[in-house]
């Protein structure tokens, strides 16, 4: 798995957070963790096309009603990031679960790439 390096639009509606990532690869496939405070369940998306991954989540931070930010690090609406998937993972069977602002995939490795044993035959 590897992340595209398109160049995003530069508008400001088009404008994301890249999510900070851990990737955690073992026989049977990889666990991805994405930190996306401040999304709620239904403003987060997952899409699988051909061997592309996005995440995307929109940030909903609510400023208290007569209130405004004196100093805001997050600034931006949305967070968003694609990656590319190896052909040795499983993209029709990805899990997810989100859960305190982090999203939990997991890709298990396609049939012909997980680790097997080979019965030897004695002659």
């Amino acid at each position: 798995m590897s992340e595209n390096t398109q160049v995003a639009e530069t508008r400001r509606e088009d404008a994301a957070l890249l999510p900070p990532v851990d990737v955690i690869e073992d026989a049977n496939g990889i666990t991805l963790y994405a930190d996306m405070p401040g999304v709620a369940k239904d403003r987060l998306r997952l899409q699988v096309e051909a061997d592309s991954l996005t995440l995307e989540g929109e940030v909903s931070l609510d400023t208290p009603e007569g209130m405004e930010a004196s100093h805001a690090e997050v600034n931006l609406p949305r967070y968003r990031r694609v990656f590319t998937l190896s052909k040795e993972l499983d993209s029709e069977k990805v899990t997810a679960e989100f859960k305190h602002g982090v999203l939990k995939l997991r890709i298990p490795k396609a049939e012909h790439a997980q680790p097997r044993k080979i019965a030897i035959q004695v002659a």
